[in-house]
């Protein structure tokens, strides 16, 4: 079997796979084939252009099984990105599961654990009731309803009359075996939806939008709930398997024998000292922060000390102002919107960003940066002091040369963000 993967900037990649192969292994295809660092956030998406919908395709999921479910004449899509909050529910479910919308079964102590949250949701005696209000598309008709909905293990249900959960006032709406859940990508235009954080149930052998089963939240953190919740009760203990266990290979080892990738993380990673006549590592974290800081300075000073020898000191200044472009972070005249929904793609986690031009003034930058699943802007502003041009966050308190040195200071330090920067946005070429 062939298939056709694209990466964000819509370039193609043709794959010949057999006929029963899974999502995480065509990720880890392709992750060997580029050369990239498997940091287990790499995600195969399908997209249903024709409908403006869009969903991650689980690790187990057969891509064939997906494919087969899709309409010849419309252009659906698998792409090839990173999505960071694929299992972040699992290391932080307080972010996923806010009180006011989750109710635990009567005989359970009120005071439940967090981690005892995910245990209820993979048991498969209990489940914790998810409750509020949705609006919900009205069959046949282009109207929008606002209800009360209720998700147990049976299905997805709506009082008919107010908040009242007594069994003769509720109505089935759904149930998922047998459907795939999909975010709205399009926000309010192809629907009429009221709000921009849609989500909707497609059948799997069906292809029109007649048989949508659509709903929308008011928030982000409402929808991001509901579907946290729904993806559990549907995959219960396979989720917690792909989440502990992110690749075996087809066999049980690594696919075409090949050695995997190291993933980098803190902990893998030590600070040296090389300036003696021996190497030594740095246990005092404060030194090895500043030794990491005069590096930095110093391989800028070497940097324009090698222009200006070809060079004026104008053009010296220049390279200082463009040289965060050459930087995957670093997304040249997009707009906000577009920036929103870059970081959406790559998942609501705390810290996800990217760094723009501000469209209101062509002078300053933007910082865009998820945190608390909600993404916030904030204007990097050009300073000048004694002919020197420096950029800053905070007025003039905190001050850096370039934008590279601003973006590794907030990496390593929270300062007036309200989180540190962990995971930048690309767009990544196959």
């Amino acid at each position: 079997q062939v298939i056709k993967v694209y990466s964000e900037d819509d370039t193609s990649r043709a794959l010949e796979v057999p006929s029963d192969i899974t999502a995480r292994d065509v990720c880890q295809l392709l992750i060997l084939k580029n050369h990239y660092i498997d940091d287990h956030s790499w995600t195969l998406f399908e997209q249903l252009t024709h409908m403006g919908l869009g969903r991650a395709i689980e690790d187990h999921e057969l891509v064939m099984e997906v494919q087969s479910n899709w309409v010849m004449e419309e252009e659906n899509k698998l792409y090839f990105r990173k999505n960071y909050a694929k299992y972040e529910f699992f290391k932080n479910p307080l972010g996923f599961f806010p009180d006011h919308m989750i109710c635990f079964p009567s005989e359970t102590n009120a005071a439940v654990s967090h981690s005892g949250i995910l245990q209820m949701f993979l048991s498969s005696s209990t489940y914790p009731e998810i409750h509020g209000y949705l609006h919900a598309k009205e069959p046949g008709k282009k109207s929008w309803k606002k209800l009360y909905f209720l998700l147990r293990r049976s299905g997805l249900y709506f009082s008919t009359k107010g908040t009242s959960k007594e069994p003769r006032h509720l109505q089935f709406f759904c149930e998922f075996s047998n459907s795939d859940m999909y975010m709205s990508l399009t926000g309010k235009k192809i629907s009429g939806a009221p709000t921009n954080y849609g989500f909707c149930f497609k059948p799997n052998k069906s292809g029109g939008t007649r048989d949508l089963k659509q709903l929308c939240a008011d928030d982000e953190q409402s929808r991001t709930c509901w579907m946290t919740a729904i993806r559990l009760l549907k995959y219960g203990m396979q989720l917690y398997q792909n989440y502990m266990q992110p690749y075996q290979g087809r066999s049980g080892c690594s696919p075409l024998n090949v050695t995997p990738m190291r993933s980098i993380s803190e902990n893998s990673l030590v600070a040296m000292d090389f300036s003696g006549h021996r190497s030594r590592i740095i246990e005092n974290p404060t030194e090895a922060l500043s030794v990491a800081v005069e590096e930095g300075l110093a391989w800028r000073r070497r940097g324009c000390l090698r222009l200006n020898s070809h060079g004026s000191p104008i053009a010296m200044s220049n390279m200082g102002m463009s040289i965060h472009r050459s930087q995957s972070w670093f997304h040249h005249k997009i707009s906000r919107e577009e920036a929103q929904r870059l970081i959406l793609q790559h998942g609501l986690v705390d810290g996800v960003f990217l760094v723009r031009d501000s469209q209101s003034n062509p002078k300053t930058f933007v910082l865009s940066l998820s945190h608390g699943l909600k993404i916030k802007h904030f204007q990097i502003v050009p300073l000048e002091d004694d002919g020197k041009l420096f950029y800053t966050l905070d007025d003039g308190h905190t001050r850096f040369t370039d934008l590279i040195q601003l973006v590794e200071f907030y990496q390593v330090n929270k300062g007036v963000l309200p989180c540190k920067l962990k995971h930048y946005c690309t767009r990544n070429a196959l």
